[in-house]
């Protein structure tokens, strides 16, 4: 008795395992078609990003600027800096992804 019942259990995992290994290649095919769907979206958003920084990073500068503070060109190029940054890590990371 003891061992039909452990003869079923194998042969019942034995065809779970069967039938589970047909569908990897398809899952990962469908894994990276998502992944790869939201590399444009994504793209765009750290634009904007970028855009937002750029000008906050204008009128820090300008209200610096104004008030006559001597730090103005490293307050300035830091934030330049961060909306290159922004710009060339979203190309980068598209053209390496995709």
């Amino acid at each position: 008795m003891c061992k039909k019942c452990i003869v079923s259990c194998l042969t019942v995992l034995v065809a779970a395992a069967a039938s589970a290994q047909g569908n990897g290649m398809a899952g990962i095919t469908e894994a990276t078609n998502m992944v790869s769907s939201y590399f444009e979206p994504l793209t765009r958003l750290i634009y904007a990003i970028g855009a937002v920084v750029g000008l906050i990073g204008g009128v820090r500068v300008y209200s610096k600027f104004s008030s006559g503070d001597p730090d103005v060109s490293k307050t300035a190029a830091a934030w330049f800096g961060a909306c290159i940054f922004l710009v060339v890590a979203a190309t980068v990371l598209r053209s390496f992804f995709l």
